[in-house]
């Protein structure tokens, strides 16, 4: 009985099966034909050639030069985008607040990064629009050259630095980096060499974070403090008490609207 039954559904499947070499189409079915039409055109691929030449005039050598220059300003414009702007304050404090708050994953670093752009990008406009107006559109227009167009783009740049470490923080390390660098003491702030005004800056932008974020714990190290004496004088040793300080320096913070309060003295800070 079982091979009869295997036979029987042998001879289904091999029925199933179209004899090769055999296709089996609908009456009434047209031909079609597999030709390309002449209208369609083939994909053309360009062809990319690169010629290495060696300089033979002094311009040629300058030209090299100058796109080397240009190139490794691109790559390092990242870097100076967070060290020559207020971004290096505004990440630092944020990051404190989230480190007082207990907070290990909210809010991730990559949006408090975000939100120090943005606050960057709205206190920085005014010298972007400023170096827009005095050196590239001058220069995309024809009306001046790269060499002058680099000294206009910093010219906002060294304002807006001087503007910040006009106190005695920012003036001590300016004559510290004066002194390394064995150059005579500048009468006025324009004396200062670019190369001095930028370390001293980044320099007085860490102190100005630190004193910010230091201010901004002490509140929250109350609470931990207290939350920890009670929960010692209750013999809770064992609990953690930050466990049960977060919840409370939440709600004190949100209070109190601090991310507004965070926000406007940072800006006042910044635009003393």
């Amino acid at each position: 009985m079982r091979n009869r039954i295997l036979a029987f559904c042998f001879l289904i499947i091999s029925a199933s099966i179209p004899v090769f070499g055999q296709s089996k189409f609908p009456s009434g079915s047209t031909q079609g034909r597999t030709e390309q039409g002449r209208t369609v055109r083939p994909v053309e691929v360009p062809n990319i050639s690169v010629e290495i030449t060696q300089p033979r005039t002094g311009k040629d050598v300058a030209f090299s030069v100058r796109l080397l220059i240009l190139l490794t300003v691109l790559s390092l414009a990242p870097s100076l985008l967070l060290l020559l702007t207020c971004f290096l304050r505004f990440s630092i404090v944020l990051d404190f607040i989230k480190r007082a708050l207990s907070l290990q994953q909210v809010p991730p670093t990559a949006i408090l990064n975000g939100i120090a752009f943005f606050m960057t990008l709205f206190i920085m406009w005014p010298t972007f629009t400023s170096i827009y107006e005095k050196a590239y559109k001058p220069m995309s227009e024809g009306q001046i050259g790269l060499e002058e167009a680099l000294p206009n783009a910093m010219e906002p740049i060294r304002t807006f630095m001087f503007t910040q470490v006009n106190d005695d923080s920012g003036k001590s390390y300016i004559k510290m980096f004066m002194n390394m660098a064995k150059l005579d003491k500048p009468e006025t702030m324009e004396d200062v060499p670019t190369h001095v005004l930028i370390p001293s800056y980044i320099l007085h932008e860490l102190t100005v974070a630190f004193k910010i974020g230091v201010i901004l714990y002490i509140p929250f190290i109350i609470i931990d403090m207290v939350v920890a004496s009670i929960l010692m004088s209750m013999g809770m040793m064992m609990l953690p008490p930050v466990q049960i300080s977060m919840p409370f320096k939440l709600m004190l913070f949100v209070l109190v609207d601090g991310w507004g309060l965070l926000t406007t003295q940072l800006f006042n800070s910044v635009l003393h």
